[in-house]
């Protein structure tokens, strides 16, 4: 009864609360898929990049599309989502309270995440799901794989309904006042995440599995594709705006400083929401059949994200400098100088922020019109993803995990595991700059993605792409040691590490910054301006494809080479 008392004296003064034994073990049961996940993508990785260099070959006839796939769905979708939703639940835990009841209902969308990840994985590895992790038809999957996709988002939706009642009851226990900033942030991430999907689970269930199981002869290709990519940009920012949380609310804690401002933050997101979901044509730049106009006018949509991107860099450099010069370090660079080089909770997402400058520059290119048709389907955009997800997002996971899993599991990040974190974030740094940068020259000089060195191995260009493909086997070589480092951490904080109390830094707010006005919470108003977006974004074009689609729809009537 005391500790009851105790956590809602807690949540009435607004202070974080405690994360209880059953609480941590739900959020811990995503931690374990992700990072099972991590090591079974990452050996595929090394697989692949092996394979392209042209002097390994993949034993007991196992297919390199087959391995390529393995790779793409396991990090960019199963890895992903179960860190994010796991993240999120203790981001909620910590600052709005999760009941016993939403807590069951979390493990209901665990473990219909999980069985969904098992009956894809399956598939894939009996060698009858190697559609790569976009699916694109006519390349057809047994039924199982779309089957398990779709219960892997059906679960996500789940997890996105409790995290929405948890903010709710929140509300209700304290009317009139400004949400805690995380889960502001959780609640637009999970209704991003909810609007977004309903495409690619539109196409699986209504296109893709009636087709597998062979009660449809034909499947419009064109009307899949756009589905998809409805969803699959926004899958980006699903990636991208959990790293944002750490930036925003958590690093600036592990600095010694606050939050810069609480408004611009929560504006950023909001932003993002809006211009994130209506531009999936600029991944359809070359394919017929969608007409320029409405490519361009999403394009447009699509260069307004950089918007709240500035915002965040503006924000996370006001804050390093603030907290510098408060700490008493002058002249132009010296708060730049000390801030925690040494501490891995900082170095790891410090990285994947610098990652980001490059990494953003390469999205403008391939958001565009003229420049997108010279990198169009060449391994620069493979590069192009390892730099934004693959370090920018997943260096921010690795420096949410140093702190996050030995709170969770009552221990201690030690100075040895620092350290060791420390050589684990640079070894994936050097690997992945190896890797992605070569990635980036060879797919200037033409070299195609998704295609295994052997596919072109004959060709007048394969000389000159090859040492760029020897730079991808050692940048993936190093990479793998860096996951191996990060497997190890990771059960060594679990399961081995002294046991303590570990910090869970949630950053408090400038005492100077302005207040947050109410508006910002007009959930009804943000939702119906995304909706009115993606209504002048979609209609009148699917309309389009629906109608000039040709009779019958034959599954190869359709161009199938582009992204």
């Amino acid at each position: 009864m005391e500790l009851e008392a105790l956590e809602r004296y807690k949540q009435d003064n607004r202070l974080p609360l405690s994360i209880t034994k059953r609480e941590s073990r739900l959020y811990m049961s995503y931690m374990y898929v992700a990072f099972i996940a991590l090591f079974v993508g990452g050996l595929m990785g090394l697989l692949q990049v092996f394979v392209r260099s042209g002097h390994f070959q993949l034993p007991w006839g196992i297919d390199y599309y087959q391995v390529l796939t393995v790779h793409g769905v396991i990090l960019a979708l199963v890895l992903t989502t179960f860190f994010i939703i796991g993240f999120q639940y203790a981001l909620m835990g910590k600052t709005v309270g999760i009941s016993e009841r939403q807590r069951r209902v979390s493990w209901l969308a665990f473990w219909t995440m999980t069985t969904g990840t098992i009956l894809t994985a399956v598939t894939i590895m009996l060698g009858k799901a190697s559609v790569l992790y976009t699916f694109y038809a006519p390349l057809k999957a047994h039924p199982a794989f779309y089957i398990g996709l779709a219960l892997v988002i059906i679960g996500s939706w789940i997890a996105g309904f409790v995290n929405w009642h948890q903010l709710y009851t929140w509300k209700q226990k304290h009317r009139g006042e400004k949400a805690p900033l995380l889960a502001f942030m959780v609640t637009i991430n999970m209704i991003m995440w909810f609007i977004a999907s309903l495409g690619v689970a539109a196409t699986v269930l209504i296109q893709f599995i009636p087709w597998s199981l062979g009660y449809a002869e034909t499947i419009n290709v064109l009307v899949s594709r756009t589905l998809f990519w409805y969803f699959g940009h926004p899958l980006v920012y699903f990636w991208l705006l959990p790293a944002y949380m750490a930036w925003y609310a958590i690093i600036p804690k592990i600095i010694g400083g606050k939050i810069f401002s609480d408004s611009l933050a929560r504006l950023s997101f909001v932003l993002f929401l809006f211009f994130s979901i209506p531009v999936g044509f600029h991944h359809q730049l070359t394919e017929p059949g969608i007409d320029p106009t409405w490519k361009f006018v999403q394009v447009v949509l699509t260069f307004m994200v950089i918007v709240p991107s500035l915002m965040t860099a503006f924000s996370m450099f006001a804050t390093f400098e603030i907290t510098g010069r408060r700490k008493g370090f002058g002249g132009l660079f010296g708060w730049f100088k000390h801030l925690p080089w040494k501490d891995v909770r900082f170095l790891a997402p410090f990285l994947g922020m610098v990652a980001f400058i490059p990494g953003g520059a390469g999205g403008i290119i391939n958001a565009s019109h003229q420049l997108n048709s010279i990198v169009h389907n060449t391994i620069w955009v493979t590069g192009h993803f390892h730099l934004t997800v693959a370090t920018t997002v997943i260096l921010t996971f690795f420096g949410v995990a140093y702190w996050l899993i030995p709170h969770l599991t009552g221990r201690r990040l030690t100075e040895s595991i620092n350290r060791l974190g420390i050589i684990q974030t640079i070894v994936w740094a050097v690997g992945m700059l190896i890797m992605s940068g070569s990635m980036h020259i060879q797919g200037l000089l033409g070299a195609p993605r998704r295609s295994a060195y052997s596919d072109y191995g004959g060709t007048a260009q394969a000389a000159e792409w090859g040492w760029y493909q020897m730079a991808q086997a050692v940048g993936g070589a190093i990479l793998f040691i860096g996951i191996g480092l990060m497997v190890y951490i990771f059960i060594k904080l679990a399961f081995f590490a002294p046991k303590g109390d570990e910090e869970f830094p949630i950053a408090e707010e400038e005492e100077e910054a302005p207040a947050t006005p109410m508006w910002l919470e007009n959930w009804k108003l943000w939702i119906a301006i995304t909706a009115a977006l993606i209504l002048f974004a979609y209609t009148i074009p699917f309309m389009d494809i629906i109608q000039h689609s040709p009779p019958g729809s034959p599954p190869f009537d359709w161009p199938i080479g582009n992204s």
